[in-house]
C-alpha cells in the first residue's frame, strides 16, 4: 500500500531528444577510468601500481579518511596509468580492459542469516558501499553511522531523465534483494518513491514504505521527498541509494559478484537516435556517442542538463549518472534576442516568450546563458520552483558570507546542490546556486562535522 504525495511547486522543462524505450549494446571500451572526483570529499589512497592485474571487484584505492571505504575495479584488465595533477593529486586511474571480464568472488549470501554489521562488511569489501550517500552533505555515507531512514527515488522528473521502467527491466529480483539488504542497515524505514500515475513492479516491492509521487520537477529529487516524508534535523542522518545501485547490491548477494553494468540513456536534441545502452561503469564517452551525434558543435553532459557535468569524448561517464545529455553548444548570440517576437523557440518560466501558450511543446534549447551576471535581488523566482520548505535566497546569501548559524536556521541540512538546479535555470541573476550550496555544505562538514 502506498501513500500519495503531491508536489505543487516546481517546473518541468520539456526538451527534445528524450530516449526512446529501445535498449542496445555498444562496443566494449578498451580503456576504462575510475575518477576520484566523482566521489565528493574523498582523498584517494592507491593500493595498486601500474602493471598490476585486476579483476572486477578488486580494490583500486580507498578513502584516506576511512580505509574501510574501498573503490573497486569495474573491469578486469591491467592498470595502465595513474594520472596525477598538481601536488600529485590523483585525477584518474586508467585500466586496459581484457576482452572479457573475470570476477572476484565475494560469495553468495543469504540475507536471512546476516546481521546489519555483516551486511555493512560485505558492502564495504565489494565497493558497493560507495553507492550509499548520506544527507545532509550529499557525500558517501559513514558506515559507523546508523541512519534514521533510507530513501530510494524511482521517480524521475529531470529533463531527459532515464526511465526506471527501462533501466530496471529484468532486475526485479535483484532490486528486491537489494531493498532487503538496505533494510538491515537501519532501525527505521526504507522509503521507495514511485510515479504515482503508473503501475509497475516497483509498486509490489516488499519490505519498504512506498510513496506515489506526483508533481513537476524537482519532485523526483530525493531531497524533496525527504523533506515531505522524514525531514532532516541537526544530528540526523538519512541515507540515499539510486535504484540501479539497489539492484547491483541485490546482485552481489545473489551471485557473489559485483555488477558493474548500468543501463544509461543517450538523449538530447543532438543525438541521432536517442535510446538506451548497456555500458560498464568507467566506459569512455567516445565509445558511447561514436556515430550517434548530429554534428561536432555539441555540449556533452554526463548526467541531466540541470545537474550534470560537462565532459569531452575522452572522459568517462560519471559513477552515479544514468544519462548522457547532448545539447547544442550555446556559443551564439541573437540580435534583440530578449524581445518576445524573437523568441518563438525559447522557453521561459515567465510569460516573456509566450511558451506558456504551448505547455506540451518540446524545446531545442542550447547552453547559452542569455546574459551576464546581474544583481542578486528579490524577485520571487526561486520560491516558485523550490518545494522544500526553506527560503532559498536567504539561504544562498547566508552561505555566501559563511554565516553558519543562519545557514543552520535556514535549512542547509535539508538540501543538496541538485535541489537548487532549477534556481540556476530560472534566476535572472545568473548565479551558480549549486556551487554556492556545495561550498556551504563543505563548510558545514569542516566546522560542524
Amino acid at each position: 500500500m502506498s501513500t500519495d504525495i503531491k508536489i505543487k511547486k516546481g517546473l518541468n522543462i520539456k526538451l527534445k531528444g528524450r530516449a526512446q524505450n529501445k535498449l542496445s549494446s555498444i562496443n566494449r571500451s578498451k580503456i576504462f577510468a575510475i575518477d576520484p572526483s566523482n566521489f565528493h570529499g574523498i582523498i584517494p589512497k592507491v593500493i595498486l601500481k601500474v602493471g598490476d592485474k585486476v579483476q572486477v571487484g578488486d580494490a583500486i584505492f580507498y578513502a584516506k579518511q576511512n580505509e574501510q571505504i574501498k573503490f573497486t575495479s569495474p573491469v578486469s584488465g591491467v592498470i595502465k596509468e595513474i594520472v596525477r595533477g598538481a601536488k600529485r593529486k590523483i585525477l584518474k586511474v586508467l585500466i586496459t580492459a581484457d576482452e572479457s571480464d573475470s570476477f572476484k568472488d565475494f560469495g553468495v549470501k543469504t540475507l536471512d542469516n546476516l546481521t546489519g554489521p555483516q551486511v555493512k562488511e560485505i558492502l564495504l569489501e565489494s565497493g558497493c558501499w560507495t553507492f550509499i550517500k548520506q544527507r545532509p552533505y550529499d557525500i558517501i555515507a559513514n558506515h559507523e553511522d546508523t541512519p534514521k531512514s533510507i530513501f530510494v527515488s524511482a521517480y524521475a522528473t529531470a529533463p531527459l531523465a532515464a526511465s526506471f521502467d527501462v533501466t530496471l527491466s529484468g532486475k526485479e529480483k535483484e532490486f528486491q534483494v537489494g531493498i532487503d539488504a538496505l533494510s538491515k542497515l537501519t532501525e527505521g524505514k526504507v522509503h521507495l518513491s514511485v510515479d504515482g500515475n503508473l503501475n509497475s513492479f516497483l509498486n509490489d516491492i516488499k519490505n519498504v514504505t512506498i510513496h506515489g509521487i506526483n508533481g513537476n520537477h524537482p519532485a523526483g529529487n530525493v531531497g524533496v521527498q525527504i523533506s515531505k516524508i522524514d525531514p532532516i534535523n541537526s544530528g540526523d542522518r538519512v541515507w540515499v541509494v539510486n535504484p540501479q545501485d539497489v539492484a547491483a547490491i541485490g546482485n552481489l548477494f545473489l551471485t557473489g559478484k559485483l555488477d558493474p553494468t548500468r543501463v544509461i540513456a543517450l538523449a538530447g536534441s543532438q543525438v541521432v537516435e536517442p535510446q538506451y545502452y548497456t555500458v560498464s561503469q568507467g566506459s569512455k564517452i567516445s565509445d558511447i556517442v561514436k556515430g550517434k551525434l548530429k554534428d561536432n558543435n555539441n555540449r556533452i553532459i554526463s548526467g541531466n542538463p540541470l545537474t550534470g557535468t560537462s565532459v569531452n569524448i575522452n572522459d568517462s561517464i560519471g559513477f552515479y549518472d544514468d544519462v548522457i545529455s547532448v545539447l547544442p553548444e550555446g556559443d551564439h548570440y541573437s540580435f534583440f534576442g530578449w524581445m518576445p517576437f524573437f523568441g518563438n523557440n525559447k522557453f521561459s518560466m515567465s510569460r516573456t516568450f509566450f511558451s506558456f501558450l504551448t505547455p506540451n511543446k518540446e524545446y531545442n534549447l542550447d547552453t547559452n546563458l542569455n546574459g551576464e551576471d546581474r544583481a542578486f535581488v528579490i524577485t520571487g523566482e526561486m520560491e516558485k520552483v523550490m518545494p522544500i520548505d526553506i527560503y532559498p535566497m536567504q539561504l544562498l546569501k547566508a552561505t555566501m558570507i559563511d554565516d553558519i548559524e543562519k545557514m543552520e536556521n535556514l535549512g542547509i541540512y535539508e538540501v543538496a546542490p541538485e535541489d537548487f538546479a532549477l534556481v540556476d535555470f530560472v534566476s535572472t541573476s545568473k548565479i551558480e546556486a549549486q556551487d554556492i550550496i556545495r561550498q556551504g555544505l563543505d563548510l558545514m562538514i569542516k566546522e560542524v562535522g
